[in-house]
């Protein structure tokens, strides 16, 4: 069952006022829309914009609101999506509706809540759980910033909150996916200007599809402490340690209640010119009665052509994600990607990072200043043969220990990205999928897959 919405013309219309509006008087606009700060329009012209960001609610003006939101509109083609010879055409029309507001009352205190309508309609198969979520608190939370100076800050946050560390390997908020990722607990967080650490005990809540229906764990599912120092001319390093609890976690190895520990590093530079992200990890624990003992490394390099028509950037990702060596043996060498983001390897939903490998080349082109374009190709393998495939979420999807090959195939991918402004952007991609033999092997009659979307966005 569905919310039903305004007719589609009604939306576009609120849509494009909004958007007239915004263009002019547009803030940047974040990935995590409570890091954005709107207190510098304290003093600024009283249009509908600069009210709707910054509503002072007392006569000093230390106590405002600020409201903002999203419209985002995508419609997605899946043609044998299984990899399953004459499955057919699927296709699925998602809609995301937010809307937050964000109470700074003086210098010390902020409350800050969220709320969001995902939806989804037309596939075959019915939503998955990160397509629909018809009405849920995503933040509600409050802040207490303990210190705020010039060059140190440091906050406490309780509350349901969302949150994305580094290269949204092992903790994102999801946001390629309708349905963003969130968690209820409490954070200690500590910044200066080379320096940040946070600390962290989450539990993390049962989706369900309906209204405010969503259950929490009443655990700590997920708890650490994650760090960023940046070295002048050195690049950045961060350094982080995950422990997370899963009663009844499943992998080929079987099902389990998982206790299970990371120690990470990452070493990155983003920006213009020379470009790499190298990144590594270890996790061990209890799965049942066994033991756990996985890890996982990334490198990445790319160069950016600063100076050259359409500033292109070649760049080239590897990754080797440790699999199980041997199912039914109590002991699990499997990696958990945790809480990672989806459609990591591609817009395929049947593969994620766990028991794999990949190399992977793309090439990314300012066309203009608003249009960017990039072309990616993959090679699929499993790490261990005695292991299977896992989906982007890191849920046991496929077993494949009946399979002694690891090619699993070749995703072929392109996609374009116009951004209007800060508030209204347009994307589109395609993906092809070559099966490879392990596919051959699982699926008796296999075929290639084919993928496309179309999406567009409003942020206010």
């Amino acid at each position: 069952m569905s919310i039903h919405y305004p007719h589609l013309a009604i939306k576009l219309a609120i849509c494009i006022c909004c958007f007239s509006i915004a263009t002019a008087f547009g803030q940047g606009i974040k990935l995590m829309r409570y890091d954005e700060d709107y207190s510098n329009l304290k003093d600024s012209v009283r249009n509908f914009y600069n009210t709707l960001k910054f509503l002072p609610l007392s006569a000093d003006k230390k106590v405002y609101l600020s409201f903002g939101g999203e419209i985002r509109e995508e419609f997605g083609g899946k043609i044998n999506e299984d990899w399953i010879k004459d499955q057919g055409f699927n296709s699925s029309f998602l809609q995301r509706y937010s809307i937050y507001a964000d109470l700074n009352v003086g210098e010390r205190l902020r409350f800050f809540a969220q709320v969001n309508s995902a939806l989804e309609n037309g596939s075959k198969y019915g939503p998955s759980p990160v397509d629909e979520d018809q009405l849920a608190v995503e933040n509600l939370f409050a802040e207490y910033r303990i210190l705020k100076s010039s060059s140190d800050k440091m906050a406490l946050r309780i509350g349901r909150q969302e949150i994305n560390y580094g290269s949204g390997r092992l903790i994102s908020v999801r946001e390629g996916t309708t349905v963003r990722q969130y968690f209820t607990g409490a954070k200690l967080m500590y910044a200066s200007k080379r320096f940040s650490l946070d600390a962290f005990v989450l539990e993390a809540d049962e989706v369900n599809f309906g209204v405010f229906d969503n259950r929490p764990s009443h655990q700590a599912n997920l708890w650490g402490a994650y760090s960023n120092l940046n070295i002048q001319q050195g690049g950045n390093f961060d350094f982080y340690y995950l422990g997370i609890r899963r009663d009844h976690a499943e992998f080929e190895e079987g099902i389990a209640k998982e206790m299970r520990h990371t120690l990470a590093t990452r070493y990155w530079k983003s920006g213009g010119g020379f470009i790499y992200n190298l990144e590594a990890a270890y996790q061990f624990g209890k799965f049942g009665n066994g033991h756990i003992d996985a890890w996982t490394m990334a490198i990445e390099f790319g160069y950016t052509f600063e100076q050259s028509r359409f500033k292109p950037s070649i760049n080239l990702r590897n990754d080797y994600i440790s699999g199980d060596q041997k199912a039914g043996d109590g002991k699990l060498q499997t990696f958990n990607p945790l809480y990672p983001k989806g459609g990591y390897f591609g817009f395929n939903p049947l593969i994620g990072p766990a028991n794999f490998i990949d190399l992977h080349p793309y090439l990314t082109l300012n066309l203009t200043d608003k249009l960017s374009a990039q072309a990616d190709v993959v090679f699929n393998w499993r790490y261990a043969t005695q292991d299977g495939i896992y989906r982007p979420s890191g849920n046991f999807n496929t077993a494949g220990s009946l399979s002694s090959h690891r090619f699993i195939g070749t995703t072929y991918l392109l996609s374009a990205d116009y951004k209007f402004n800060n508030n209204l952007s347009f994307s589109c991609g395609g993906q092809y999928f070559k099966v490879g033999g392990f596919i051959k092997d699982i699926v008796a009659l296999s075929d290639n897959s084919k993928f496309f979307n179309a999406q567009v966005s409003y942020k206010f």
